[in-house]
């Protein structure tokens, strides 16, 4: 089964739902978590896994877990670092074009200019 890391802005019971019926394990978060817990809620063990087949409520479970933590925390490491720099570095923050074609080879622009930037980035440390 493939998982789907979203952050809360795609939360929603149907969005959930459509990835389970697609065979996809959602890790979608369902609001912000409080950080920098204490020791005894950070190594506390997880709750038992709630009865029923609601997709939402397994879900979110799955994201209290020690495991599901792990897994969701891989945004950072992926994706998030790569919009990051797009926004900063890149100075990209809204589609300047309308409509899906223009909006669709905006992106394209963006996404040559972050791979030139990575591969001349890269290849400086092969030097």
């Amino acid at each position: 089964m493939d998982d789907v890391l979203a952050d809360n802005g795609y939360y929603s019971a149907a969005n959930v739902q459509t990835c389970v019926a697609h065979g996809l394990t959602p890790y979608v978060a369902a609001g912000r978590d409080t950080h920098h817990l204490g020791l005894a809620e950070r190594f506390a063990a997880a709750a038992p896994a709630p009865d029923g087949t609601d997709p939402v409520t397994t879900m979110k479970h799955r994201l209290s877990t020690q495991s599901g933590k792990a897994v969701y925390g891989l945004r950072k490491n992926t994706v998030e670092p790569v919009f990051g720099i797009i926004k900063s570095v890149l100075g990209y923050r809204a589609f300047l074009r309308r409509e899906l074609k223009a909006v669709s080879a905006e992106w394209t622009l963006v996404g040559i200019a972050w791979n030139l930037k990575r591969m001349f980035t890269l290849s400086l440390a092969v030097r």
